[in-house]
């Protein structure tokens, strides 16, 4: 088989499973045993020639779709993302053909161009007037670089000195925050008992008169409050915590605000849902988000924009932030700007080119089908509490904030809610019904639903909760 056959069978292969990704169940569900024996991973493994079989790899392909979850169907609500849209899985084959790293503009001119043009375009959209950003593998990644170049700021020589010749340093964030500030402040060296969780309001939104109260308290026991991060989208409830409240506060002890838009950022793009959820962006030190989320961009696809603002003084640059180490083999200056070097403003050596997805999917949709996009969730999400409501065997556990519906099947006995809902999206899962969310707010089990599919309608939604309520009267039967 030459390569021009084999491209040809993989289309094949790529067309048929386009064609049923909507259809049937979302998946077969078998357990890691069962599995296991399906695939038989360790079959064949000496059968192969020296000129290898790519009928067997094939064989391969068309089990990994078999067995695999289908993201783009209907009745996946389980994650912030689903199946990627086309013009990036395209953008994703051209650059694994192609097959070369970001690190430097001699090994990828073009993907360079394309992924600076992007990042101007992003800096112009949150409306940072002197900043710079880069593409991250992700916002985990993206909250550490953030929180780093917070550090970095606290004092000269803490880059090279350490944490050892420093006031004790203390970050804040909401008590529904990503887990990977968490992660940030152990990596760091800022230890996580200094990764303050202050309380939340009953929007889910940070407390600011509780922010305050710790501010004051770390700076009176000599502490310094160095980094602040706002979620503007929060993972469970979806709440945004309010930017111009904490600006405020930022004025008063001069910590570095982040936002982290990971799952809710993208109303950037609709300019009244920008004004609603995250007033006051453009005046944040730093702000990052993922389009492999709400926007359906192939994963991973994630930006992060540092703020240059007269309020930072001279700013260090990303490349400062970054970088450390003899890097002369490979990023040479020899007169060229460096600043095309994108490798030298990254924490890792090999950069993937995620830039050309980006690029293609901007192009196809623009900023005005994103926007689009944006309120059709939004608007799906409001129909998805509608139904819940009038619905007499849901309720919703708290009130929709923003796109995160956080349901519940009501049982007699309350006491045993957490069980029962625990149970049933287990039940959901296996029998191939539907993949929703499960998640806890306060000590109450919730099931949450995300609503990030761009072909989901109200009709969906209501067979979705129509499934669940079905089935949790079988479960009810059985018990």
């Amino acid at each position: 088989m030459d390569q021009y056959q084999i491209f040809e069978h993989l289309t094949r292969i790529i067309q048929d499973y386009y064609r049923e990704q909507s259809s049937g169940k979302f998946m077969e569900y078998h357990d890691p045993d069962s599995l296991k024996e399906l695939l038989s991973l360790e079959n064949s493994d000496s059968s192969l020639t020296t000129d290898g079989d790519w009928e067997a790899i094939f064989e391969w392909i068309e089990k990994y779709l078999k067995y695999s979850v289908k993201t783009s169907h209907p009745d996946f609500v389980n994650r912030m993302w689903v199946g990627a849209n086309l013009p990036s899985v395209l953008g994703e084959i051209i650059t694994a053909i192609s097959n070369t790293s970001a690190c430097t503009y001699e090994s990828a001119p073009v993907s360079t161009l394309i992924e600076r043009y992007m990042i101007q375009k992003m800096l112009d959209i949150v409306g940072f007037e002197h900043g710079e950003g880069q593409m991250t593998t992700g916002s985990s990644n993206a909250n550490m670089i953030a929180m780093l170049a917070a550090r970095n700021r606290v004092s000269q020589n803490i880059k090279t000195k350490g944490l050892f010749e420093n006031q004790e340093l203390f970050a804040f964030v909401s008590a529904d925050a990503h887990y990977s500030l968490d992660k940030a402040a152990n990596i760091l060296g800022i230890g996580t008992d200094h990764l303050i969780k202050v309380p939340v309001n009953k929007q889910g939104q940070m407390d600011m008169s509780a922010l305050e109260n710790v501010l004051i308290e770390v700076q009176d026991n000599g502490g310094i409050p160095f980094f602040v991060a706002a979620t503007s989208g929060t993972t469970v409830r979806g709440g945004f915590d309010p930017l111009n409240d904490l600006l405020r506060l930022r004025e008063k002890y001069g910590f570095w605000l982040h936002a982290d838009g990971a799952w809710g950022g993208a109303v950037i793009f609709h300019p009244e849902l920008r004004k609603q959820f995250t007033e006051g962006i453009e005046a944040v030190d730093s702000f990052c988000m993922d389009f492999h989320k709400m926007l359906g961009t192939n994963l991973m696809c994630n930006v992060l924009l540092l703020n240059h603002s007269e309020r930072t003084g001279k700013p260090s640059s990303l490349c400062n932030v970054c970088s450390a180490g003899d890097e002369s083999y490979i990023f040479r200056e020899n007169g060229e700007d460096e600043s095309f070097d994108l490798g030298t403003s990254s924490l890792q050596c090999g950069r993937r080119v995620d830039s050309l997805k980006w690029f293609l999917d901007w192009k196809f949709y623009g900023q005005q089908g994103f926007a689009d996009r944006v309120e059709k969730n939004i608007s799906l999400a409001k129909c998805a509490e509608s139904i819940v409501n009038q619905t007499a065997e849901l309720e919703m556990v708290v009130p929709r904030e923003s796109f995160n519906v956080c349901f519940r099947y009501i049982t007699p006995e309350k006491n045993l809610s957490n069980d029962f809902n625990h149970n049933l999206r287990t039940m959901l899962y296996h029998q191939g019904i539907t993949l929703v969310g499960l998640a806890f707010v306060d000590s109450t089990q919730v099931l949450r639903l995300l609503i990030t599919n761009p072909e989901m309608t109200e009709e969906d939604i209501g067979s979705l909760f129509h499934k669940v309520v079905i089935a949790a009267k079988e479960l009810t039967a059985k018990e």
